[in-house]
């Protein structure tokens, strides 16, 4: 006699799953659809003509997603929304190439930045910090670092 769990894969959910029921509440994703991203700027640039395009948010909320979690390069920003929940969640089940999320890059890097920076600092709020912790190694916060560490110090 066994007593192990029965293995069934081939039995579907009898409803869609919801990936927002699969994501803990404080959980830095929720932190990077929620908090605040404001791509104004971004939409206001795109014609509306040819094959419809991701939103905005969505690409943002991966690539700063990513930037928190030490993932950089673009195929593996890809890759990872066909993975983990919390860029499925993210990505809202979506899946854009990596040609779109590196050229989205190209496109608005001065808008990233402003709104990376938006988000790092709201991150500071109680309850919030992970997001300031994690994005310690991003490299634009690394440009950051750089540039500060390299003032003259103040006469004391």
């Amino acid at each position: 006699m066994s007593n192990f769990r029965p293995v069934d894969r081939d039995t579907g959910f009898l409803m869609p799953p919801s990936v927002d029921e699969w994501l803990p509440q404080r959980h830095l994703a929720r932190f990077v659809v929620i908090g605040g991203l404001d791509p104004r700027a971004m939409i206001g640039s795109y014609r509306g003509s040819g094959e419809a395009s991701y939103h905005p948010t969505i690409l943002l909320g991966i690539l700063i997603y990513g930037y928190a979690t030490g993932v950089f390069a673009s195929r593996k920003l890809e890759r990872a929304t066909y993975g983990p929940v919390a860029l499925r969640f993210i990505a809202a089940n979506q899946h854009p190439d990596h040609d779109t999320i590196a050229a989205f890059r190209r496109r608005f890097l001065k808008q990233i930045e402003a709104v990376f920076v938006q988000a790092r600092w709201r991150s500071t709020a109680p309850g919030c910090t992970p997001m300031r912790a994690a994005t310690a190694r991003c490299p634009m916060s690394a440009r950051a670092r750089s540039r500060r560490s390299c003032r003259p110090k103040s006469p004391s």
